[in-house]
């Protein structure tokens, strides 16, 4: 079997980390280098003691990567975790480097970076001049199961993005409800990254359940750009996030107004057709908890309706579906492989 060489940028943070196991476990994905600038030099294991002796492998460097390109052959995969804004400018050299040695690389962007369309829409909402405009239109972005042509390069929605577009794009697309959607949506804490804050230190979080930026969460633009881009119709997103006493997943409630009077079981039957080829989405009975999907690649999707009113409930898990194992989603189509492969291991249950 062929194995794809795989680099990590920005490996050293949650996500990057999830990338790395996911690699690991991946039958046609091998790591060949797990890129960090402030973690050169140190084992992977003395960051991810959970991975062990299973990445035997140290970070390297960003200035190394033209010599790990020299021994690339065949097609290279790159997951991108770096953070916003550091990642693109990294992903522009990357691909300097490559174009100069004559090597095929199929890139996927998990930060905000190639989430828009041009880079003032970037910058509208991240108040910094984007890292790489040059490279933006060589990028598409969206969920893989709302894109149908597979683009050479991707850039994948943020966690919360990923969880409301996979409840509003089929309602938009379908015309089962009004434009205007209303979002209440809780996440784990790994969500806000391995750089503690006073909304991540665990006495804080413990027990607790708040709001935070309602209304004005910087998701929404993405959230409505990417609905419009995959169901042609543009809505109106009032969108408020909380933060959950939990570590890992993301739970989004997502209501409208129906355009017509349907009961629950018909526009539950009408996801599961719209997803009846996407194996990582799964309409399920009832409301989806957070437990079914922690710790792995799959989304579930619930169903409720008063006759006037819809609610659809999303849940997943932020590192997995909404970040790394979405990159890895992608990578697979761009590769020729099936798209779930590598990321069909059930969530643990006890999480």
């Amino acid at each position: 079997m062929t194995r794809f060489q795989t680099l990590v940028l920005g490996a050293s943070g949650y996500v990057g980390g999830e990338c790395l196991r996911l690699i690991h476990g991946h039958p046609e994905l091998t790591l060949e280098a797990a890129i960090s600038e402030s973690k050169a030099g140190a084992a992977v294991s003395s960051l991810f003691p959970h991975l062990g002796s299973s990445v035997d492998a140290r970070f390297r460097a960003p200035s190394e990567i033209p010599s790990i390109l020299d021994g690339a052959e065949g097609t290279v995969a790159v997951l991108s975790a770096a953070s916003h804004g550091a990642s693109a400018p990294l992903i522009a050299e990357l691909l300097a480097a490559a174009e100069k040695k004559g090597v095929d690389v199929r890139v996927v962007d998990l930060s905000a970076d190639f989430r828009y369309r041009d880079a003032s829409a970037y910058e509208a909402v991240y108040k910094n001049p984007h890292g790489a405009p040059s490279i933006l239109s060589l990028f598409d972005c969206g969920v893989p199961e709302h894109v149908a042509a597979t683009p050479r390069h991707a850039g994948h929605p943020g966690c919360f993005a990923t969880s409301v577009l996979l409840g509003v794009v089929p309602l938009l697309k379908l015309g089962i409800v009004e434009n205007e959607i209303f979002v209440a949506g809780i996440t784990g804490s790994t969500g806000s990254g391995r750089e503690p804050k006073d909304t991540t230190h665990h006495p804080e979080r413990h027990s607790n359940l708040f709001a935070y930026q309602p209304l004005v969460h910087r998701h929404v633009p993405e959230m409505t750009e990417l609905a419009e881009k995959a169901s042609a119709l543009r809505p109106k997103i009032h969108f408020v996030p909380h933060s959950g006493p939990f570590a890992r997943g993301i739970h989004t409630t997502i209501q409208g107004k129906l355009r017509a009077p349907l009961d629950a079981e018909a526009i539950r039957s009408e996801l599961a057709r719209f997803y009846a080829d996407s194996p990582l989405v799964r309409v399920v009975p009832g409301t989806p908890r957070v437990k079914d999907v922690a710790g792995s690649s799959f989304a579930h999707l619930g169903v409720a309706a008063d006759g006037d009113t819809v609610a659809v409930f999303s849940a997943i898990d932020n590192l997995l579906k909404g970040a790394a194992g979405g990159g890895v989603q992608w990578l697979n189509r761009m590769l020729g492989l099936p798209e779930s492969m590598g990321l069909t291991q059930p969530a643990p249950g006890w999480i």
